[in-house]
């Protein structure tokens, strides 16, 4: 298995990417790693080159640029060069943590939407905070691939989702959930009550109704689809509401006097625990499903932590042979026929 890694993309790159990899590679014998960028600042971070290949890029994509526009100008970057290994059959899949919008282009223009999906939706996994739920993490997309959708989109995520829960997760019969604004098959706008329809009379999909965004993370369901922009809003809102509950429990541990700083030291393996469930970087990256190979964008602030656990997301998904599975699928002329109807 060949995977390639854009190793100038991100807020702790090339260090951390080249520290993740290294990990990675001590951990998996059978995975070879192409490293696509500035070989003068890689190649004296690599301690040990086995398995270890590195192409020099002269050029790179910052944050700030326009994603198109980036991705056709600049050919010899690390991110089109990585893409393009893809595309020629040299690696099996592409990584990176930089620019997500450049990463979601090189995705979508160079290596390919499979036949059959009309939009690739950006996927990702998320912690489940209720102990009593059977469902430990949550497939949920789209989470900002695409700033509209069509109906046919979301149904087209709730296969693409299943797909990922069933060979990611071993999830039997996946439970699919609509994100909306109501618990009720009447609630949203158009959209979303055609696709409740649409979900609820395809008997091959475990479709459960809708779900509330203030549930995102109760485990009610396995997959939940949505249009990316809304998708994108709760997410970033959940994030935000966790980020805030955290920095207040801390500035009440500082400033709570000696009863509070002893109760943290009683309680410090809890908040251990709790951090480790709820970070980013225990579940990997997000997954632009829809393609001919797996693309995978990690957070740009990610550690080595981080990225060696997206690597290994990387190789179950090669290795389950999900994308040929959804390739398959979505060829199948009854397949896209029913959808269309």
């Amino acid at each position: 298995m060949k995977i390639a890694v854009d190793a100038m993309g991100g807020d702790n790159a090339p260090q951390a990417i080249i520290e993740g990899v290294e990990l990675a590679r001590n951990k998996f014998a059978d995975t070879e790693f192409i490293l696509y960028g500035n070989s003068q600042e890689v190649s004296p971070l690599i301690k040990d080159s086995t398995r270890l290949t590195v192409v020099h890029t002269s050029e790179e994509i910052s944050m700030g640029e326009e994603p198109v526009r980036a991705i056709r100008k600049k050919k010899d970057s690390s991110i089109v060069r990585a893409a393009m290994a893809v595309k020629k059959g040299q690696a099996d899949a592409f990584f990176s943590a930089g620019n997500t919008g450049a990463v979601l282009a090189a995705g979508i223009f160079i290596v390919g939407r499979i036949k059959g999906i009309d939009r690739p939706g950006l996927t990702s996994v998320l912690p489940v905070g209720n102990p009593q739920s059977t469902t430990k993490q949550l497939v949920y997309l789209d989470t900002g691939a695409n700033a509209e959708n069509k109906e046919i989109n979301l149904i087209q995520y709730a296969y693409l989702g299943r797909f990922y829960a069933e060979n990611m997760f071993g999830v039997d019969d996946p439970r699919i959930a609509l994100l909306n604004n109501g618990a009720e098959k009447d609630k949203g706008d158009t959209l979303h009550k055609t696709v409740w329809q649409e979900l609820n009379a395809r008997r091959d999909l475990n479709f459960i109704g809708n779900v509330e965004s203030g549930d995102l993370l109760a485990g009610k369901a396995d997959v939940i689809v949505s249009d990316g922009w809304t998708a994108n809003a709760a997410l970033k809102a959940t994030e935000g509401t966790a980020k805030t509950m955290l920095s207040l429990i801390k500035d009440g541990i500082l400033n709570g006097g000696l009863r509070a700083k002893l109760g943290y030291l009683l309680l410090k393996p809890v908040f251990h625990y709790v951090g480790h469930k709820m970070s980013a970087s225990t579940y990997g990256g997000a997954v632009l499903l829809g393609l001919k190979a797996p693309v995978v964008k990690t957070h740009g602030s990610s550690d080595a932590t981080a990225v060696a656990n997206t690597i290994s997301q990387i190789r179950q998904m090669v290795s389950s042979k999900m994308i040929d599975q959804t390739v398959d699928f979505f060829s199948n002329d009854d397949c896209r026929k029913e959808m269309d109807n």
